[in-house]
């Protein structure tokens, strides 16, 4: 199967209405979370319909990296899933969580976190463990790929400092300071963009 053409986790933008839609970082994480993985309310769409449909959001998790304060930060490269964010500079790892990723029964909690660990265990290469945990959700549509994605942002903290690319859309990677990522915050990607800026609340969480 093409990658465009994999099954993504979706739900209704109307459901998503009608917890409450917002612009930019809301930290009412276990409320909307709940919502999306109730098994009535989730369901995979072909990714290529998916792409193109704001009557849907894709939930992705958005995994920001960090060690000793400092960020890691990539340049989303040639081969990246997401054409539309190619040469962007990005703090966040993230995935579409597609049908592979579903248990026999339903897609609850512990699923999702699964599909989680898998996307980062894919995607990054590094030495010694981490812990994880959501601080929020992200959302911006006020461009065509915000319109149809749904963030939800883990701060990952590593053991150690030696991380590898696992996959070629991963470029010039790295660890920059807050202050440095300010200095180029033009050129990241949107939600790159709102986590930085909501840095002081998320990493204090």
């Amino acid at each position: 199967m093409a990658k465009h053409d994999e099954n993504v986790l979706v739900v209704k933008r109307a459901l998503f209405d009608e917890l409450g839609a917002f612009e930019g970082l809301n930290p009412e994480t276990d409320r909307y979370i709940a919502a999306f993985l109730k098994k009535e309310n989730n369901f995979f769409l072909p990714r290529s319909l998916a792409e193109n449909d704001p009557s849907h959001k894709q939930i992705i998790p958005y995994a920001v990296f960090t060690f000793g304060g400092k960020i890691l930060h990539y340049v989303r490269g040639a081969k990246s899933g997401e054409k539309r964010l190619v040469a962007k500079g990005s703090i966040g790892i993230g995935g579409h969580i597609n049908d592979g990723d579903e248990s026999l029964f339903s897609f609850d909690i512990s699923t999702y976190r699964a599909a989680v660990h898998r996307e980062i265990e894919e995607e990054l290469k590094f030495a010694g463990g981490y812990e994880d945990r959501v601080a929020a959700l992200i959302n911006d549509d006020s461009n065509e790929v915000g319109r149809v994605h749904l963030g939800v942002v883990h701060i990952v903290t590593l053991t150690h400092e030696n991380v590898s690319a696992g996959e070629k859309a991963i470029a010039e990677l790295g660890f920059l300071s807050v202050e440095e990522l300010r200095a180029r915050r033009d050129n990241l990607e949107s939600w790159s963009q709102i986590v930085l800026d909501g840095w002081e609340k998320l990493k204090d969480q």
